[in-house]
């Protein structure tokens, strides 16, 4: 089993060690039997805080179980005490566990005790939940929530230039299915961003925002950053984005990964790993102002940066720089 490597910078501002926040999206298993296999795993008491929505006590936090499909949730909270309204509530949602994937929500772990993740993928595999490749037309993925080590502009910065820079190798890494890579949830950010991003030195958080929020109208990004800056400017986040549905919280919300949890070669390891280049890079400036450097000097007149050259050149690059 893959082990979880540790990040560069574990402490955080407060002298903490740093925590992650992972979501896991899936089909094949109904709210309960998925709560119930949550339990098992993490050695938690499930309850039903609604035909469409459970949750698991545990020694590692709250783990949140739910059927991803707003309309179940708006009817369950909107109609609480109605026994009509959970009938409903529970017939839909164990038909729609065939099509609409059920999302385990992690409670924030320590990035030095994400072990326990493993016995939780592994029991709902065997309980039956299945990954990105069982359906053609859903886009399950996993989403991981890491805490930044600090929520200066600086950081922030080196964070959001290292996912520029890698983000076309990112995809490659992670073997994005093709369905996920069609649909809307993981858009990459243009390259006219990136560039503007790569000529950052100590930008405000003011301008940082506005910058974002400009060229990303949209949560659905491979790293989407609004959670982020909600929690640090809420009312300029929600002046752009109005009722968006986004949680303020101090972390990235990295949004690559597929959910492969029917393969037992498949680990959240794994793609903890691939996102930790992510902050190896981050934080060795110099290699990160290197690197940026050579995306520059690849831009080409109106064709601009190649995108297969470029992954070829990280890949290598990586290889002498950051092993």
């Amino acid at each position: 089993m893959t082990a979880f490597l540790l990040p560069p910078a574990l402490i955080n501002a407060e002298g903490e060690v740093r925590r992650a926040g992972f979501e896991l999206e899936f089909s094949g298993l109904d709210v309960a039997s998925s709560a119930e296999a949550t339990a098992a795993a993490v050695g938690g008491s499930p309850y039903a805080k609604s035909p469409a929505s459970w949750r698991v006590d545990s020694p590692l936090g709250t783990f949140k179980i739910e059927l991803d499909w707003r309309f179940l949730h708006k009817l369950a909270g909107n109609n609480p005490q109605s026994k009509r309204a959970d009938h409903l509530l529970e017939s839909l949602s164990q038909a729609a566990s065939l099509v609409v994937p059920v999302e385990v929500i992690c409670p924030p772990l320590a990035m030095n005790n994400l072990a326990p993740l493993n016995d939780l993928t592994n029991a709902l595999r065997r309980a039956g939940a299945k990954g990105t490749e069982e359906s053609p037309i859903a886009a399950y993925g996993t989403h991981i929530n890491p805490e930044l080590p600090a929520l200066d502009s600086a950081t922030i910065v080196r964070y959001l230039k290292a996912f520029a820079l890698l983000q076309w190798w990112l995809v490659e890494q992670h073997h994005i299915n093709t369905t996920r890579k069609l649909s809307p949830y993981i858009d990459l950010y243009a390259e006219s961003y990136l560039h503007k991003v790569l000529t950052y030195n100590t930008p405000s958080q003011e301008q940082l925002i506005d910058d974002y929020l400009h060229a990303n109208h949209s949560r659905n990004r491979a790293l989407d950053l609004l959670p982020l800056f909600a929690y640090l400017d809420e009312k300029r986040v929600r002046a752009e984005m109005g009722d968006e549905k986004i949680n303020p919280r101090p972390t990235l919300h990295y949004r690559l990964p597929n959910c492969q949890i029917d393969d037992p070669n498949w680990s959240l390891a794994q793609e903890w790993q691939h996102y930790c280049t992510l902050e190896r890079l981050a934080n060795r400036p110099k290699a990160l102002a290197e690197l940026a450097n050579d995306f520059r000097a690849a831009d080409r007149p109106v064709l601009g940066v190649s995108r297969p050259a470029w992954v070829e050149h990280v890949d290598l690059w990586r290889n002498e720089n950051l092993a």
